[in-house]
């Protein structure tokens, strides 16, 4: 049985992923969705990368691979802990939906910690994206929308290795919910 781990963005919480989680569930999956605390904005992504680790390590404790989306941030905080706490050596696919992975401008108006890390030129986004090779090791697949007006600029969602897709979705909210993200999101799971 497929195992896939989706983890949600700064000011969400796992719920954000009821309808995705029900699409995979009638799939055949089994869904893992993680609530992740950031204390309002005082822990940075590599805590929460941290509290993603323990998490897995408790609830997927077998060595079995399972395939890992984020969220947002989530795509943040999956990729710091595939690439820095051994997360490459567990996982099948890695699936980024509206992720900054270069940084967005919005997060200047959010001053704390966990934005920071959001930051164009951020430590922690230069670190990741040295290396960021590494995700050819797995399935990667980065989605993206034109429209999303919280990743600034929107192309920043886009890594440079693995797929990237498209999707005509307004705002970045819906990108959660909006069926042709949800569906971006089930084919990239499904491929290869």
């Amino acid at each position: 049985m497929q195992r896939v781990v989706l983890v949600h963005g700064i000011f969400r919480q796992s719920r954000v992923f009821r309808k995705l989680a029900l699409q995979l569930q009638q799939r055949g999956y089994t869904v893992h969705t993680p609530d992740l605390f950031h204390q309002f904005g005082a822990l940075g992504l590599v805590e929460l990368a941290q509290q993603l680790a323990k998490y897995l390590d408790t609830h997927l404790d077998d060595g079995e691979p399972f395939d890992l989306v984020g969220l947002s941030m989530g795509g943040i905080v999956s990729r710091y802990y595939v690439q820095r706490l051994g997360g490459i050596d567990r996982i099948r696919r890695f699936v980024a939906i509206a992720s900054p992975h270069f940084g967005t401008w919005t997060a200047y108006g959010f001053p704390r910690k966990t934005a920071l890390d959001m930051r164009p030129g951020s430590s922690l986004l230069a670190d990741l994206n040295r290396d960021v090779t590494v995700l050819d090791r797995v399935q990667t697949t980065s989605i993206w929308t034109p429209w999303d007006f919280i990743i600034v600029p929107a192309r920043s969602c886009c890594l440079p290795v693995g797929r990237i897709v498209r999707v005509d979705v307004f705002p970045h909210g819906m990108m959660a919910w909006h069926d042709r993200s949800l569906k971006a999101v089930v084919e990239a799971l499904a491929a290869g």
